[in-house]
């Protein structure tokens, strides 16, 4: 290949897409739309689109940051576009931030106020490679991002921040969405050890070793329960199918922080790393279906779908 595809040729889309990697739409989906469920003045189309841009966030957000980690994608996850060079950091970073801002448009659309929060958000992102950098710096760099999606989603219904913050369940959902991310981004360091000692990164994992990050991750996921469960009971709207997914989340959760403290190895990681993942999204979903029971018949047909979308990711060691 002698250039690039740009965003004029229609090559450039599906080797983009691969970039957004699909699959996890499912994580910031579910975070945002527990601050959707939060409120109940936003209805009918401007939901929709809510919904639809808290799904598609991730992975604009992700293809962001990829143009900054070339050096350790190109070891540890060589099947992508942008590190083969299909498709080039200038396009990758203009078309990410295209959408980024069309999915900030859509809140702003909904209430102004949010476009604040959208924009730190942004540089959040923007800066995350070199918090990545350090052990200390990424797990709780990347958190904080993810844990203002529920704070956009309940802004979404009106009013101010200051008053938004107010809402008896809105620091809970934030403290569970922190909690919980900072579990996938400690575990998910785990499948890229050796590419990430190589480049230069002091992560947690090549600082301390495998099973203190796992350890570590435990213990952020104690932070997510403590946060996940002073929200059910603050605002718990009570649903069978919410409590299960919730609780089936969590347990899932407990059940691969078991199964990784032997692994020894990056390419053994990858595939627990769905596990993850799927408890992630399921304790997010679970806890809208709580606040919202009339949402929890979509919310479990999304549950059930994040399973094969994950398995049909195009290598089974990343995610």
């Amino acid at each position: 290949m002698s250039a690039p595809f740009p965003p004029t040729d229609p090559q450039f889309w599906p080797r983009y897409w691969v970039t957004l990697r699909p699959y996890l739409f499912f994580v910031s989906g579910s975070v945002g739309w527990v601050g959707l469920a939060l409120g109940d003045r936003v209805q009918g189309v401007g939901l929709a689109l809510a919904m639809l841009a808290f799904f598609l966030t991730y992975g604009l957000g992700q293809a962001l940051t990829d143009t900054t980690q070339i050096d350790t994608d190109s070891l540890s996850a060589p099947y992508r576009p942008l590190v083969r060079g299909e498709i080039s950091v200038p396009h990758v970073l203009a078309v990410s931030l295209a959408g980024l801002t069309a999915c900030a448009a859509v809140f702003a659309w909904l209430n102004p106020w949010t476009l604040a929060v959208s924009l730190v958000s942004v540089v959040g992102l923007a800066t995350y490679t070199v918090l990545k950098r350090r052990w200390w710096g990424g797990p709780p760099w990347n958190s904080w991002i993810v844990a203002l999606l529920p704070l956009i989603g309940l802004l979404a219904h009106g009013g101010r921040p200051w008053e938004v913050v107010l809402h008896p369940g809105i620091r809970p959902a934030m403290l569970s969405a922190f909690g919980t991310y900072a579990t996938f981004v400690l575990l998910g360091y785990l499948k890229d050890v050796e590419a990430d000692r190589a480049s230069g990164y002091d992560t947690f994992a090549v600082h301390f070793g495998r099973r203190p990050a796992v350890l570590a991750s435990a213990a952020f996921g104690a932070v997510g329960l403590v946060g996940s469960l002073a929200l059910v009971r603050t605002v718990w709207a009570g649903s069978l199918a919410g409590l299960v997914l919730w609780g089936v989340g969590f347990a899932g959760l407990a059940a691969v922080h078991v199964r990784f403290l032997p692994v020894e190895r990056d390419d053994e990681a990858g595939p627990l790393l769905v596990y993850g993942v799927l408890g992630l999204v399921w304790i997010h979903l679970g806890e809208a279906a709580l606040l919202r029971p009339g949402w929890a018949p979509f919310l479990l047909l999304v549950a059930v779908l994040a399973l094969p979308a994950l398995l049909a990711r195009p290598s089974r060691e990343q995610v």
